[in-house]
């Protein structure tokens, strides 16, 4: 705009300062086109370096994500515990004095191995008087029953001697079955967790000996899930696993799902079986993410990107350096990003930085 000043002041001052006139009014008419068609000229290209800078000033520099179909998943995050599916406190059948321990803390037993023993010394003195009363017993009903297959004798003799013969055989039997619950036995197979019976410690039905048995090979994560979610978690959906002290993601199914809430905790019980390993332990921390939802053909965009307005939501998408609001509907939010239901197609580049002060029709540069 000085330049333009400049030539007009240079033109006025030049015709104020000459005093003679132009001899040829024609002539100086026609010095005066060309002198204005020359000032024209600059006028004309100093406008359109200024419009260019102006334009360039106009166009907002914004990143863009271009669309693409991809798999969204919609989590449920619990958190939960690892258990063992045997995990065994022993108590005894039968109270007594302990007499022997045959097992120690690491060992490892198999289901109905006898861990410990009672006292049964009384026990085995009355089976012992028992079995030789039996004997006894045995050896008169056979020859009462020779003697009655050969029709000598009564039947009431043979029968008498039989019945006396089973009662000893059953009375025997219950002694026996008495004494069999005097061995502390294991009811699964497993390894010694922790031993802490002693010698001479009375034991009682109910009471803990402080015999622990864990199943390390049967292990599952335990987790307590909001009654919010029952519709939505069901047994043998997909879950991620996650052990923070392992540290480890195993990508499962859940075995069990509760169909009861708990009235107290609102909530209902998950199961996830665990593949037998020896960095799991029983009590371990574990997350549960519950796949409730999945849609593998999905269009999704950051939830930063999109604003709201009183129509609802909205983004601007970079169209041939154009930024062009676009209205969308959202569906599920996952891991900082929303599922698109409509207003995007694959391929659309949305704006993802720089579209805070962005209008309609804006220019704008990637």
């Amino acid at each position: 705009m000085k330049t333009i000043y400049s030539i007009a002041l240079v033109l006025f001052l030049a015709s104020c300062g000459s005093s003679e006139k132009p001899a040829d009014k024609k002539a100086e008419l026609e010095q005066l086109k060309k002198e204005r068609t020359a000032l024209n000229g600059k006028i004309e290209q100093l406008e359109k370096e200024l419009g260019q800078s102006k334009s360039q000033a106009d166009i907002k520099e914004v990143t863009a994500t271009e669309l693409k179909e991809t798999e969204f998943r919609n989590f449920v995050e619990v958190q939960g515990k690892v258990d063992a599916e045997d995990n065994v406190e022993i108590t005894p059948e039968s109270p007594g004095s302990v007499t022997a321990i045959y097992v120690k803390v690491g060992q490892n037993v198999s289901r109905g191995q006898v861990l410990a023993q009672l006292d049964d010394k009384v026990l085995r003195q009355n089976i012992a008087q028992l079995q030789t009363q039996l004997e006894l017993a045995t050896t008169i009903f056979n020859r009462q029953k020779n003697l009655w297959d050969q029709k000598i004798g009564t039947e009431v003799q043979y029968l008498t001697e039989k019945s006396r013969k089973e009662g000893l055989q059953k009375q025997l039997s219950a002694l026996q079955s008495q004494a069999a619950m005097n061995k502390i036995k294991s009811p699964v197979s497993g390894t010694v967790d922790a031993m802490d019976l002693k010698l001479g410690q009375s034991v009682a039905p109910g009471s803990p000996t402080g015999i622990r048995i864990v199943n390390a090979s049967r292990l599952k994560v335990k987790a307590l899930v909001s009654e919010n979610y029952a519709a939505r978690v069901s047994q043998g959906d997909d879950v991620e696993v996650s052990l923070p002290d392992v540290p480890e993601n195993l990508h499962t199914k859940i075995s069990f799902a509760a169909k009861v809430i708990d009235p107290i905790s609102r909530g209902f019980n998950v199961e996830v079986k665990l593949p037998p390993s020896k960095k799991y332990r029983p009590n371990m921390l574990a997350v549960l993410k519950i796949i409730d939802y999945k849609n593998d053909k999905a269009l999704t965009v950051p939830i930063n990107a999109i604003q709201k307005s009183e129509a609802g939501e909205y983004v601007f998408v970079a169209v041939n350096g154009k930024a062009k609001k676009t209205d969308i509907k959202t569906g599920k939010v996952s891991n900082s990003q929303a599922e698109v239901l409509s207003g995007l197609k694959s391929g659309d580049k949305v704006i993802t930085t720089g579209f805070q002060d962005l209008n309609d029709g804006d220019s704008v540069k990637l």
